[in-house]
């Protein structure tokens, strides 16, 4: 027997640090599922501060004031007046179009002449137009089709307007 020993290899230090986990692989199911919730959150996120902002709705008012016929005027038989039948005037009436144009030149909105009633020979008719949006330089306005009257803006968000025919 010999006294000798077989060197034995030098071991190494032993690290300060623990080593690193060894990465796994997502599956490409995981994956899917998980750019699936990613992608749902923002949409989600968008969607929220969407609605809680609320659709702008332009800015609008009413076009009020009065149309007046001055000629051929008859009774309509429930208190208001019209143009007489057979007269050139018999398409104004209760419920005879109005329709609001912009500076442009397009149809901004429609409405109707309201309830009428009989002042001396003279058939005066209110008209409220809903919905006008806000914004243009001027206003026409028109009745049945009888040609258009213009008013500026502010004539026409402050409810001046007063046609007359006949």
């Amino acid at each position: 027997m010999t006294d000798t020993f077989a060197t034995q290899p030098e071991v190494p230090p032993m690290p300060t640090e623990p080593p690193a986990p060894a990465r796994k692989r997502l599956s490409p199911l995981a994956a899917g599922l998980i750019g699936l919730a990613a992608g749902a959150s923002l949409v989600g996120g968008v969607w929220a501060v969407t609605v809680s902002n609320g659709p702008t709705v332009p800015a609008t008012f009413t076009l009020e004031g009065t149309f007046t016929l001055t000629d051929s005027v008859s009774s309509d038989g429930d208190g208001g007046c019209g143009g007489s039948y057979d007269s050139g005037y018999d398409d104004i009436s209760e419920g005879t179009g109005v329709t609001v144009y912009g500076a442009a030149g397009d149809v901004v909105a429609t409405g109707q002449l309201g309830e009428s009633k009989s002042v001396g020979y003279t058939c005066v008719f209110g008209i409220a137009v809903d919905d006008v949006p806000k914004g243009e330089k001027f206003y026409k306005i028109e009745v049945s089709h009888r040609g258009t009257l213009q008013l500026t803006a502010e004539q026409a968000e402050g409810g001046e307007f007063a046609g007359t025919l006949g």
